[in-house]
């Protein structure tokens, strides 16, 4: 267990928690991957000469638009679409936004920025996954707030 600040105490050993922090961060993955990798494909197969930065910001806005889509179609089916969307924007936006940078850093780190290729896309994917997790944990177990 580790001792926090204010006195709570947090176990990072529950498997069970693991799992669902997991889960939760793998569907946050894949609704940001869509607007991020979509971006990035647009403007490398368009060869339209952005700067990289410029490209990689409008990829992490619209990696975070296309997470709060899916994640209001995926909780339309549990609630009224109206409290589906609030609690999609009411996500971790800290979450969203360590993934979407530490994708993105990852492309320019190998790449240079603003390009997809065979081999960086699975470092994307990994880092995006592997950034936001403890967090994601973390708020499951010391909050206990999930998204789903």
């Amino acid at each position: 267990m580790i001792s926090l600040n204010n006195g709570l105490h947090l176990n990072w050993l529950v498997w069970k928690s693991w799992k669902k922090a997991s889960t939760n961060t793998l569907w946050c993955l894949v609704g940001c991957s869509i607007g991020d990798f979509g971006t990035i494909a647009f403007f490398q197969f368009m060869d339209i000469p952005w700067p990289v930065w410029s490209i990689m910001t409008l990829a992490i806005i619209n990696g975070l638009l296309t997470s709060i889509i899916l994640e209001t179609i995926i909780l339309s089916r549990q609630m009224a679409f109206r409290l589906a969307f609030k609690t999609a924007i009411g996500m971790s936006f800290i979450s969203m936004i360590a993934m979407e940078a530490s994708m993105n850093l990852v492309d320019v780190w190998v790449t240079g920025g603003a390009k997809l290729t065979w081999y960086v896309i699975p470092l994307m994917l990994l880092a995006g996954f592997l950034a936001p997790l403890p967090y994601n944990y973390w708020r499951l177990v010391a909050l206990k707030k999930a998204c789903h």
